[in-house]
């Protein structure tokens, strides 16, 4: 039997946003080539337009993975800082009972 909730977690919650910003990239990166090969201009006017525009998407992209990379920095150094905090309260629940002491 598959734990659903096991799978979310795997994901995270910004897997989907960052499916869906790759997704939208990839398919603006496919329309802006097909607008450019089939568009009524000499090959010397496409092709500079064609490097111009890839120079843009390109850009874009490292912005994109940028900003991705942070996100998933800020989501990690989170869960770190929730974990040792649990870890903490765990330790102070374990002494107590060890020593007959109401935990704090």
């Amino acid at each position: 039997m598959v734990n659903h909730e096991q799978e979310n977690d795997a994901n995270g919650p910004g897997a989907f946003g960052i499916g869906m910003l790759a997704g939208s990239l990839i398919g603006g990166l496919a329309g802006a080539t097909a607008m450019l090969l089939l568009a009524p201009q000499s090959g010397k006017r496409t092709r500079a337009k064609l490097q111009r525009q890839s120079h843009e998407l390109r850009e874009q992209a490292a912005d994109t993975v940028g900003d991705a990379v942070d996100q998933a920095r800020d989501a990690a150094r989170q869960i770190t800082h929730d974990v040792r905090k649990q870890a903490v309260e765990l330790e102070h629940r374990g002494q107590a009972m060890l020593t007959g002491e109401k935990a704090r």
